[in-house]
């Protein structure tokens, strides 16, 4: 099934969990864990040398949509449209990211941190952006000011957010959905603790359900 941006993060209301999975044999038990706890849409960093193979792993988990995050470079679009990744999210954009994001046959979520790197972004077509890295770039307060001369523009605030004001971020009418990894946590993951994956899953859910 083919997805838009938008579509992508609407279905990760309200968070993307965003992931560092170095374990290939983790990926399906992750990925079932995050979908028991609610979440279905999964940001897999290409931060370790798995990332491809955990990707297409989580592809045979039935519900789950699965896209890479930290795109820094064009052939890496190659490789994950190869396995047939949902999406791609960058930390950043360049130009010529920016022009292979609307060229390939993935959904391209782009990062920005200012009001001049969304406006290149806007410039190329753009209207969804990722905010990154939010917390260190003003967080709410960044997003509130966005939204006064770009209302029609969306973001999914990633970086530095966590259980305690998440939805803060969700409140504002220019966010989606976050990416957090916090319902992730490292030891959990190391030590395979997936029921404790799908609790905090299930407990991020809740809390949006009620902000």
């Amino acid at each position: 099934m083919s997805y838009q941006v938008q579509d992508i993060l609407e279905h990760a209301f309200p968070v993307m969990p965003v992931l560092a999975v170095s374990r290939v044999e983790d990926a399906q038990p992750l990925a079932r864990a995050l979908k028991a706890g609610g979440l279905t849409v999964l940001e897999v960093t290409l931060r370790t040398s798995a990332a491809i193979d955990v990707i297409a792993e989580m592809k045979k988990v039935e519900g789950i949509i699965v896209g890479a995050g930290t795109v820094t470079r064009v052939e890496q679009l190659k490789q994950l449209e190869a396995v047939g990744a949902d999406f791609a999210i960058s930390p950043g954009a360049t130009p010529r990211l920016l022009e292979a994001g609307q060229q390939t046959s993935m959904p391209f979520l782009p990062a920005i941190a200012s009001v001049s790197e969304m406006m290149q972004g806007l410039e190329m077509g753009y209207e969804h952006f990722k905010f990154f890295p939010a917390a260190a770039s003003g967080g709410v307060s960044a997003l509130k000011a966005f939204a006064g001369p770009f209302p029609d523009v969306k973001f999914c605030p990633t970086g530095g957010i966590l259980v305690n004001d998440f939805t803060q971020y969700l409140a504002l009418p220019n966010v989606v959905c976050v990416g957090g990894s916090w319902v992730v946590p490292a030891d959990a993951l190391n030590q395979g603790d997936w029921a404790r994956i799908e609790q905090l899953a299930r407990e991020a859910c809740e809390l949006a359900k009620q902000a």
